[in-house]
C-alpha cells in the first residue's frame, strides 16, 4: 500500500483522539489559572528576547567587521596588505550591516507580534477552544486535513496527482516540516507548555502550512516531477518516521483518555 495513504490513515484519528484528551484537561487548565490564556503573548515575549540577543550579536560581528577593515587598511598603507584583503573586508562589513537591519526589522516585528498577542489574548472565562494552544492545535489539524483530502477525495487527486507523489521534492518538504510539527505539538489543548515551547510549535506548524501551500502550488503547475530523479527511499524512510510518531501520539492520547489523568501529561513524543 502507498505509505502516503497509510500515514494519511493512521493520522486521521490524531485530531479527534486529541480533542478527548483535551476535554479530560480542562479542569487542568482552570487550576492552573490564566496562564493557558497567556501562552501567546509570554511566546511573543520570548521572542522578543531572543530577538535582542540576535541583534547584540549582529551588532558585535559588525564591529568585528568593521575592526577588521581598519587592519587591513592599515597594513596596506604600511605595504604589508595581503592582496586583496581590503575588498575582502569591506565586503564582510556589507554583509554585517545587512545583518543588524535585518535583525532590526525582525525585532520591529517581533514587537509588533507582542501588540497582537496582546489584542487578541482571550477572556479568563473563555472556553479552552479559545485558548492560544487549542487554535494553534486546530490550525495544525486545517493544514493536516487538506493534506489528507488529497488521499481521500478522488476528484481532488485527480486534479492535483502530484500531491500523492513520492518524487515530488515540493510535497517531500511538507512531509518533512509536518513530521517536526507532529513531535513538538503537545497531546491535547490543556498541555502544559513553556513559551519557548510554545513558540517551538508556533514556528513549526507556521513552517508546515506553508510548505503545504508549496507543494499544493507546485503540484497545480505540474512542477512536482520536473527536472528530478524519484527519491523513493528517502520519502519512505520519512514517511515511516511520521508514521511512527503518529502511532506514539495516538497510544499516549488514548492512555491519558482511558486514564482521566491529564495533569501529569507530558507533551514529549
Amino acid at each position: 500500500m502507498d505509505p502516503v495513504l497509510v500515514l494519511a490513515a493512521e493520522w486521521w484519528w490524531v485530531a479527534p483522539a486529541g480533542a478527548g484528551a483535551g476535554a479530560i484537561g480542562w479542569a487542568g487548565l482552570r487550576r492552573r489559572g490564566p496562564a493557558g490564556r497567556r501562552l501567546a503573548l509570554q511566546a511573543a515575549l520570548h521572542d522578543v528576547r531572543e530577538s535582542r540577543r540576535a541583534v547584540t550579536r549582529a551588532s558585535a560581528e559588525r564591529k568585528l567587521a568593521r575592526a577588521e577593515l581598519l587592519r587591513a587598511q592599515a597594513e596596506r598603507s604600511a605595504d604589508r596588505g595581503v592582496p586583496g584583503a581590503v575588498p575582502d573586508a569591506r565586503r564582510r562589513v556589507q554583509a554585517a550591516e545587512r545583518a543588524v537591519k535585518a535583525a532590526a526589522a525582525d525585532l520591529r516585528a517581533r514587537h509588533a507580534q507582542v501588540r497582537a498577542a496582546c489584542a487578541s489574548m482571550p477572556d479568563a472565562r473563555a472556553p479552552i477552544e479559545a485558548m492560544p494552544l487549542a487554535l494553534l492545535r486546530a490550525e495544525h489539524d486545517a493544514v493536516t486535513s487538506r493534506w489528507i483530502a488529497y488521499e481521500t477525495d478522488p476528484a481532488k487527486a485527480i486534479e492535483c496527482p502530484a500531491m500523492s507523489d513520492a518524487s515530488s521534492p515540493a510535497l517531500q518538504a511538507f512531509l518533512r516540516e509536518q513530521r517536526t510539527a507532529l513531535e513538538l505539538r503537545p497531546a491535547s489543548a490543556g498541555a502544559a507548555l513553556t513559551p519557548a515551547e510554545f513558540a517551538a510549535y508556533r514556528d513549526a506548524v507556521r513552517r508546515a502550512s506553508r510548505a503545504f501551500d508549496a507543494a499544493e502550488s507546485a503540484a497545480r503547475r505540474g512542477a512536482g516531477r520536473e527536472g528530478r530523479t524519484p527519491q523513493l527511499g528517502e520519502w519512505g524512510a520519512l514517511a515511516q518516521d511520521l508514521l511512527d510518531t503518529a502511532h506514539d501520539v495516538i497510544a499516549r492520547t488514548a492512555d491519558a483518555w482511558q486514564r482521566g489523568d491529564h495533569d501529569g501529561w507530558q507533551r514529549r513524543t
